[in-house]
């Protein structure tokens, strides 16, 4: 996906999250919206003079197709399945930065632990670029989702956490400079 803005009619109503309010609104088919970032299967989009996120799941309202996270082997290893759940944290993005949460620095930890039923588990530790940020609960949700796509992991446990306090110095230098820190 890219981030080149786009014109598109909307194909059917779809649920919009207002940025940065994380304020959910109902969006009605065939409102003009113009795509503004669609990065990792998400879209933000500007409608009457608002950003909205629109999750992936409902690309088809922008014409777009849906896109499903990996499909592991049922018999993939540890280190095959953290692979896989850290290339899904990589699709998540902040819907206002054109940056991946991973590159932000916001994902403290990602473990991956074995469930009785032979599936997995996953545990994300993270945070915000602010604390006060609305789109927490969103960001979090779509962690959550994004794991959850990785063929045999059936648990996600995301923890939002503000400590340490995420700093703009806990970004790759590949974020850095893309955002113009560098």
């Amino acid at each position: 996906m890219s981030s080149a803005h786009e014109s598109v009619r909307l194909t059917r109503d779809v649920i919009g999250v207002l940025i940065p309010q994380g304020t959910k609104v109902e969006l009605p088919q065939d409102a003009e919206a113009e795509i503004t970032q669609a990065l990792g299967g998400s879209f933000t989009v500007l409608v009457q003079g608002h950003l909205f996120r629109i999750d992936g799941k409902d690309a088809d309202s922008l014409g777009k197709e849906v896109v499903l996270g990996p499909q592991l082997a049922a018999d993939a290893g540890d280190a095959e399945i953290e692979k896989a759940v850290w290339s899904q944290l990589h699709t998540c993005y902040d819907p206002e930065i054109p940056v991946d949460i991973v590159e932000l620095g916001l994902v403290y930890e990602c473990k991956i632990e074995a469930l009785a039923d032979g599936n997995r588990k996953a545990v994300v530790r993270m945070t915000l670029t602010a604390p006060g940020c609305g789109m927490g609960d969103i960001l979090v949700e779509d962690v959550k989702s994004k794991v959850l796509q990785v063929s045999c992991i059936t648990e996600a446990d995301v923890e939002l956490t503000f400590d340490p306090p995420w700093s703009r110095d806990m970004m790759s230098e590949a974020a850095q400079l893309q955002v113009g820190f560098m």
